[in-house]
């Protein structure tokens, strides 16, 4: 007789994919990196990868008590992050490159939108140019 219970690996998989078309990106743009924190709770960063510079950056960071916990959480943020978060544009270059590159963020403060610039690579490999907050519509 199968077990009834659902299938830990079906139900994450499902909670992905609803992430992914809630936020309109393909499967290419958008990373979920898992680890196990403190108190064998599951960190999930969630990154997207941008398809025109090629540059992956930190969408939102969430910690549970296990995998599909911690998908459950970042699926109600991403539903309800537009509502919470400021928006912010950020010009930045690469070093050693010389097109100017512009990126959009949501973030609580700029400190956090830098933060998720950044998140993975050396400080010095990009200057940033300017960090604007947008205007609220």
């Amino acid at each position: 007789m199968l077990d009834s219970s659902p299938d830990i690996h079906v139900e994450s998989a499902r909670i992905q994919k609803e992430i992914k078309d809630y936020l309109g990106l393909s499967s290419n743009s958008l990373v979920f990196e898992f680890r196990t924190v403190e108190n064998n709770r599951v960190r999930l960063d969630l990154i997207t990868i941008n398809p025109r510079h090629r540059q992956s950056f930190l969408f939102h960071t969430e910690e549970g008590y296990d995998k599909v916990d911690v998908l459950n959480r970042m699926l109600h943020y991403v539903r309800n992050y537009k509502d919470k978060e400021n928006s912010y544009t950020v010009q930045w270059r690469i070093r050693g490159e010389k097109e100017l590159q512009t990126s959009y963020f949501r973030a609580k403060n700029m400190y956090d939108a830098l933060d998720k610039l950044y998140y993975g690579r050396d400080m010095n490999t990009i200057t940033v140019f300017s960090l604007v907050m947008n205007p609220v519509a």
